[in-house]
Formats: C-alpha cells, structure tokens, sequence
C-alpha cells in the first residue's frame, strides 16, 4: 500500500483520499432560542426512486491495490493482554490492555476526524487519559502514524450524536438509526485536517489504520460491515464528509476476523 501510496503525486493523493464533495445537503439544526416543534419519530426514509437499500457506502474510493500484509500470528496478537505492537504499526498504550471479553460491548468501529493541527493527537489522547468518558475517542491517530491508545478497553467514552441520521444518504440506516451509538462503537480519531476540514488523511495514516482496523475488528471479532464513518451515522459538518473515505477504504479489505490465511475458520487461539 505505501508503496504505490508513494508513487502518486500530490494531487492524485488528495483525490484518492477526499471521496466525496462537501455535503452541502445536510439538516440544518434550528437556532438555540428556536421554540422546539413536538414530531412524531422520525425512522429512516426509503431511498430515491425505489432503489433497493444497500449497506455499502456510495462515494468514490478507488480499488486497493495492495494492502498492508499482516504478521504471522495476527489473530493470536490482537488478542493479547498488555501492549501488543503490531509490526509495522507504532502504538502507545496509556493504558495497557486487559482480555478481549472484558470488553464484549464493542460491536462497531467508527471513524472521526478532528480539527486538531498535526502534533496534537498525543495531547488530545493524554486528556481523554485523565478523564476517559469524556466527549472523545479511545484510540487517537496521528499525522506520522502512531496510535495513542488512551482509555481502558472496557470504559465508554462519550462519542457520536446518537446515530441520528436517517435519510440513507450514505448507507442503509435503517440499520444505524438510534442503533451505532457509543456504548457499542468504539471510536477512532485521526487528528490533521487543520486549517482546511477537507484534508485528507496522510499516508502514514492511511498505512496506519490498514493495519489498526484489523487489530480492532480481530479483537472484538467486528465484521467490515459494521465499520462506520461519522457522517455515514450522524448529521455531520457540512463542508466534509467525516471519516467517509478511510470508513470505505477499511470496508474494502473486506476483512473477516476469526480466520485464517487460507480461509479456514480459527479454533481458539
């Protein structure tokens, strides 16, 4: 992956990461002083013109061509107490890790960017550290690569607006409305796009989370489908499109945890 990451240029780069347009569609949130107008529940609408739902994302990421190899061994590593590293992979543990079934509740992954400038994951995760439920994430991206892991595996932080969005925009949310919310997603935060929210990912963290996404769907026996990007599950900033693009670059390793190489279903390792 990195190697043909490299031999992109610039541009090719940002366009392989950007996907989508800025969407300029999204809800609008009434003002503060507004009067609150009592609705019945909303549920999630049908798509367009009778087309049939689909949980696969419909925004431009192009085919993988090669993806980041994981190390022998992997299911057996991601399992493991303590302060696994991955090879290829820099992860710093502000709290080291217990046993996956300490920590049944994660059943989705979802992807946030923040408006951090580059440098600031660490800082950002050392906060989350001293008061892990706060509004944030449990794993922390920076622009280099390394992952900062801040909380205990089993604490919930307080992340997402509560799978609000229902207008199958990006993915089928009949599935995610009220659904894909905090106490089942642990969240995933790639910090960067400062000043302009529409910048991509960096290399580094895009051959980052190749390999950390797998960490975290092996470890919590998560299937690619439920791997979400902010935008796809809550009405989000309208310039960009939140997590959109690394969301569908995951989604398309198509990778199913519990299995060997060879395809061969793992007996307990």
């Amino acid at each position: 992956m990195l190697a043909v990451l490299a031999m992109l240029p610039a541009s090719s780069f940002g366009e392989y990461f950007t996907g989508m347009a800025p969407a300029s569609a999204e809800a609008v949130r009434p003002p503060a002083r507004a009067r609150p107008v009592m609705r019945e529940p909303v549920l999630p609408r049908p798509r367009p013109n009778g087309a049939a739902p689909t949980d696969e994302p419909e925004i431009g990421v192009d085919p993988i061509a090669q993806e980041v190899e994981l190390p022998a061994g992997f299911g057996e590593l991601a399992r493991r107490s303590g302060e696994p590293q991955v090879p290829g992979l820099v992860m710093v543990y502000l709290h080291p890790l217990g046993l996956p079934a300490d920590a049944r509740q994660w059943r989705n992954i979802i992807v946030h960017q923040t408006e951090g400038p580059a440098g600031s994951a660490k800082s950002m995760a050392l906060a989350q550290s001293k008061n892990p439920t706060k509004r944030g994430v449990t794993v922390w991206v920076e622009t280099d690569g390394t992952v900062y892991w801040s909380t205990p595996e089993t604490v919930i932080p307080t992340h997402g607006d509560g799978a609000n969005r229902n207008d199958n925009k990006y993915i089928d949310n009949a599935k995610t409305y009220h659904a894909v919310v905090k106490t089942n997603s642990i969240g995933v935060e790639f910090v960067g796009n400062y000043p302009d929210v529409a910048k991509p990912a960096t290399r580094e963290q895009a051959h980052a989370w190749l390999l950390l996404v797998r960490f975290l769907q092996e470890r919590y026996d998560i299937p690619a489908e439920n791997i979400y990007a902010h935008n796809w599950i809550d009405f989000k900033d309208r310039r960009y499109c939140e997590g959109c693009d690394l969301a569908a670059l995951a989604r398309k390793l198509g990778y199913e945890p519990g299995k060997r190489a060879n395809g061969e279903k793992r007996k307990s390792e």
